[in-house]
């Protein structure tokens, strides 16, 4: 074997046991990104999210059921909208609304609930619904996606993990896939309600025991410079943890 060979082979084989994420978005999912309706805010953030990446590692694409779990201000509900179009569907599934602060004011409208009534997302439907019940939607979905929420269903009182991973593999079809995206901790490490990390391993432990099949991990949102012993809102490294994003299939 050349050098040259030689070298592409020990290249691609770094590239496999990394796990990382090797194929282009396609136009679809570029297009959802571009989506001129998206807020600025949202926009802002993309070059330290990928989100492209993250659709083509998900596989969303056009006509698909997904469920962004626990979406928060909707930075992934919109895209997912435009990426699985019109004859898709996305359930923006969170917790029941908090109440208002101020007994005087109204309580804000959560954002999934906003986005679902924008008619410019007008595939997306909003689901509340308490975390220790698990996940309920009215069909079975093609990928079941959570972004840096995983840790925090951990700190919900009287949560059964195993119920709840559970939940996610009976909502998905078969074949579907389920996506952790979350920030890592050191191994070990219990520190889901203090630095608002997971240790991956116990991740991918907790969703295999459910019945899923590990399949990959995309190492796009990597840092090896975040040591793990800071909290994820500290100023230094907000937006720029080390985090890991895993696919588990339901098998068919």
């Amino acid at each position: 074997m050349t050098s040259k060979l030689m070298l592409g082979a020990v290249l691609a084989a770094a590239m496999v046991s990394a796990g990382g994420v090797y194929a282009k978005p396609d136009a679809n999912q570029l297009a959802a990104v571009a989506d001129k309706n998206r807020p600025e805010a949202d926009t802002k953030r993309d070059a330290d999210r990928k989100p492209a990446e993250m659709l083509e590692f998900a596989g969303v694409k056009q006509g698909q059921t997904v469920v962004d779990l626990i979406p928060g201000g909707g930075y992934f509900t919109r895209i997912f909208a435009k990426a699985v179009g019109p004859k898709g569907t996305v359930y923006a599934v969170g917790g029941p609304p908090r109440p208002s602060q101020d007994p005087s004011k109204p309580a804000p409208t959560p954002a999934q609930d906003t986005i679902a009534a924008d008619p410019n997302y007008s595939n997306v439907k909003s689901i509340h619904a308490p975390l220790t019940g698990g996940l309920s939607i009215p069909t079975q979905a093609d990928v079941i996606w959570t972004a840096q929420n995983y840790h925090d269903v951990k700190n919900v009182p009287n949560v059964d993990m195993l119920a709840f991973d559970k939940s996610i593999y009976n909502a998905l079809k078969p074949g579907g896939v389920f996506i952790v995206l979350d920030h890592a901790a050191a191994p070990g490490a219990q520190v889901t309600n203090t630095l608002h990390r997971i240790d991956p391993a116990v991740v991918r432990k907790e969703v295999e025991a459910a019945g899923f099949k590990y399949e990959g991990e995309s190492k796009v949102l990597a840092n090896a410079s975040d040591d793990h012993t800071k909290a994820v809102f500290d100023p230094a490294l907000r937006g720029h943890t080390d985090q890991f994003i895993y696919k588990f299939r339901k098998p068919k």
